[in-house]
């Protein structure tokens, strides 16, 4: 099964990483929590835990994201887990990973597996996709 939704961050809280003792690498290491609401085939919200080695000001790094995702796919209700990744040299996305987390469905979302995407639009518009099965 396919499910789709555009999505909107509504809580993004940053907090520097101080490892003690320091590495000074040439991206810096940041930590964020967001919540994010999804609308579409998928309705609902998630928590995130976001990491990030990346450069602001020349759009350049990696981020590594875990997801806890709480609403419905298709119509089917309940909560999973999912995790992705993607590089950035600017302007593009690559190397990207995403992931359904195994045994983490709960509800009618139990069983759940599968894989997905995330697309950002010229217009910044953001889109997720779940390609995904349930037991």
């Amino acid at each position: 099964m396919r499910a789709s939704a555009t999505f909107t961050v509504k809580g993004f809280t940053a907090t520097e990483v101080r490892p003690d003792p320091a590495i000074t690498t040439a991206l810096p290491v940041g930590i964020s929590t967001m919540e994010k609401h999804y609308d579409g085939e998928i309705v609902g919200r998630s928590a995130t835990l976001f990491t990030s080695a990346f450069d602001q000001s020349a759009g350049v790094g990696s981020y590594v994201a875990m997801e806890s995702f709480e609403g419905s796919l298709n119509g089917h209700d309940g909560t999973f887990n999912f995790v992705h990744y993607a590089a950035t040299a600017g302007d593009d996305r690559s190397d990207e990973f995403f992931t359904i987390v195994p045994h983490s469905g709960t509800g009618g979302l139990a069983g759940i597996s599968g894989t997905g995407s995330v697309i950002i639009d010229e217009d910044g518009t953001h889109r997720i996709r779940f390609d995904y099965t349930l037991e």
